[in-house]
């Protein structure tokens, strides 16, 4: 157990040694009645809370630029804005490029548990040290008040069956760290009238599983939530239940309820000018190698076509300060499975991004480990192309995500995903 180099983990550690949290985890699997994702917020500082989702590449190419700027980070962390391993592939992904870049870097996650137990040995093969979990009950009872829902793989469960399943894996999740050798932290939020009575139990039950430091956080006050109108416990009552939790484990005490974006020191706040470098590698980058934009789109004015549905892509350069078309390319057929995109990719391999009126996650996540950007949007096309050449974001109101969750709304949702 080692809590002197990890800030989150130490208050000593907290004031020297500096730590980043990589925003590559949108998606969640539960969905606690205190929590309102907010993917596009510079507002607020608080858990669920990024200005921007990164992809892995994107993570890696910002931290590179942010240790060079901050080089008292020792600690990359993933904690969301949703849940890590609610998004497992763009975690791994994440942890070995950093693991792989950065040897000597303390890596940490924090997460609901939830799907924990099938990520143990992965984190451990990336010697992830340090990883918090949060436990708000131990007693499905009371955690059928806290969740609303939770999506075990693809099946919804709801009260005392869906706080059952998330215990149990939690448990277990937790076991399985302690067997090897990974040092655990318990986030427990503490909700007046609902688990205040409960949070003792808390401590004893994890303690006895081998958690090292337990964190007992005040409910956060989030609008649009089913606890919205609960009211937090006083820092007083805060001090009295560590009091009785300590007796079990150590305590936490300097939590600073950090978003899933906070790089530097816990306590203060993001830089502009990281906050910049952000934004800047979620754009694409046209290079030599990499000098057109391709289209989705029937007609070539307007991006309004699905990227699955396109039969073509419009190719477009860039010439004397305006879009230059340079030709119209066929799409691979549909019904290839991953191949499809594999063939898309080649097909698109000098081109920097592609715009499009929508995208599942499979063909996003294939393009963009290949280099090529995927952009949602609907509007003139050469809007968005001149937006891509000139370096800046599109403009928000072309801007199109998916589904019900829009950039800058937030996420609860009934569990059934979006549709």
């Amino acid at each position: 157990m080692n809590f002197d180099n990890h800030p989150c983990f130490s208050e000593k550690a907290k004031h020297k040694v500096g730590r980043i949290h990589l925003p590559v985890a949108p998606k969640c699997n539960i969905q606690c009645n205190f929590c309102n994702r907010d993917f596009d917020c510079v507002n607020e500082s608080r858990p669920g809370v990024t200005s921007t989702v990164l992809t892995p590449m994107q993570a890696s190419r910002y931290l590179d630029g942010v240790l060079e700027k901050v080089p008292s980070i020792e600690v990359v962390g993933i904690a969301g804005p949703g849940d890590p391993f609610a998004n497992t592939v763009e975690t791994i992904e994440t942890l070995r490029l950093v693991r792989a870049h950065h040897p000597s870097i303390h890596l940490c996650v924090a997460t609901n548990g939830l799907e924990l137990p099938s990520a143990v040995d992965t984190l451990a093969e990336l010697a992830v040290g340090h990883v918090t979990v949060t436990i708000n009950a131990v007693d499905p009872k009371i955690g059928a008040n806290i969740y609303s829902w939770v999506r075990a793989g693809i099946k919804v469960y709801r009260g005392e069956d869906g706080a059952k399943i998330l215990l149990e894996r939690q448990m277990e999740g937790l076991r399985l760290l302690k067997e090897k050798g990974v040092t655990v932290k318990v986030n427990t939020v503490v909700i007046p009238g609902v688990n205040d009575h409960h949070v003792t139990d808390v401590a004893r039950e994890v303690s006895r599983l081998g958690a090292d430091i337990q964190n007992c956080m005040a409910i956060y006050h989030v609008d649009g939530t089913v606890f919205e109108s609960v009211i937090p416990p006083t820092r007083e009552q805060i001090e009295s239940i560590r009091l009785l939790t300590g007796e079990h484990l150590p305590q936490m005490a300097h939590c600073a309820r950090c978003r899933a974006d906070a790089a530097g020191l816990v306590g203060k706040e993001t830089d502009q000018e990281i906050q910049k470098l952000m934004k800047s590698v979620t754009l694409p980058q046209v290079t030599a190698e990499r000098p057109y934009v391709a289209v989705s789109s029937m007609e070539g004015l307007f991006v309004n076509q699905h990227l699955g549905e396109a039969s073509a892509f419009w190719i477009f350069g860039f010439k004397n300060g305006s879009p230059d078309l340079i030709g119209r390319r066929s799409a691979p057929p549909s019904g290839g499975g991953l191949e499809r995109w594999s063939d898309l990719s080649t097909t698109l391999s000098d081109c920097c991004a592609v715009l499009t009126s929508g995208v599942g996650e499979t063909p996003r996540a294939f393009l963009e480990r290949e280099g090529i950007r995927v952009l949602a949007m609907n509007g003139l096309a050469r809007e968005g192309i001149d937006s891509v050449f000139n370096g800046r974001e599109i403009p928000k109101i072309m801007q199109c995500v998916p589904g019900k969750c829009g950039a800058g709304k937030s996420c609860g949702g009934t569990g059934n995903g979006c549709g």
